[in-house]
């Protein structure tokens, strides 16, 4: 089983963050919701970046040479389109070096109410000898998630491992993630997980719909 981490199990301002992004009078500005989604990116890619590999380099100061040591590891920020820009730009924030990736998948509703995810754009780097970083801010089903990680590789090639980081998930959403994932070479990170998945996948409490909040409402 892969591994979890729930950042918002421990106080700290992260989850002064998760609280803006959750509440329905903040959220409704469209910009201060993106910038939260930034800065919750960027504290997760801190906390991940205690996990990687590094190596020591020999700095040149104004006064000297100072011994430091840096990420190794080439890392790719994947996410999908268009919810997880925002959070795929906190990661870059910090990882400034990394290349990305993006995905598009999209809900195919059919008349009973059921749906299909269905991917149909992957734009992505090699990933052979890489670790890859999968954003997405909601973890409903898990079944775009996996899609996604799967299309990836199927193009793209097997990362040495994958981080998968989203703000809030659903318990459906994680079981179905660590079952259909590689135990050993994933790690998933999310800010919180929430009890309940309605009928249409949507979580609650969750946030909304993530990528109208970020960007509009869309037709």
């Amino acid at each position: 089983m892969a591994e979890i981490k729930i950042l918002g199990a421990k106080n700290s301002i992260f989850n002064n963050f998760m609280a803006q992004v959750r509440d329905n009078v903040v959220q409704r500005d469209s910009m201060r919701f993106r910038r939260n989604l930034e800065r919750i990116g960027e504290i997760m890619s801190y906390e991940i970046s205690k996990t990687l590999n590094y190596k020591k380099i020999v700095v040149e100061t104004p006064l000297g040479e100072s011994e430091v040591e840096v990420v190794d590891d080439k890392l790719v920020i994947a996410t999908v389109l268009r919810a997880g820009l925002p959070l795929h730009q906190g990661f870059l924030n910090y990882f400034d070096n990394a290349q990305s990736a993006f995905v598009a998948a999209y809900r195919k509703n059919s008349k009973d109410g059921t749906f299909k995810v269905k991917v149909e754009y992957v734009s992505s780097c090699d990933l052979e000898g890489k670790v890859l970083l999968l954003v997405d801010p909601m973890l409903a089903t898990g079944q775009s998630l996996c899609l996604t990680y799967e299309a990836l590789l199927e193009k793209c090639g097997k990362p040495l491992h994958t981080h998968i980081a989203s703000v809030v998930a659903s318990e459906q959403g994680v079981d179905y993630a660590m079952k259909h994932l590689p135990s050993k070479s994933t790690t998933l990170w999310v800010g919180a997980v929430d009890e309940e998945l309605t009928s249409r996948a949507y979580i609650v409490p969750g946030i909304g719909d993530a990528g109208d909040l970020a960007f509009g409402e869309k037709v």
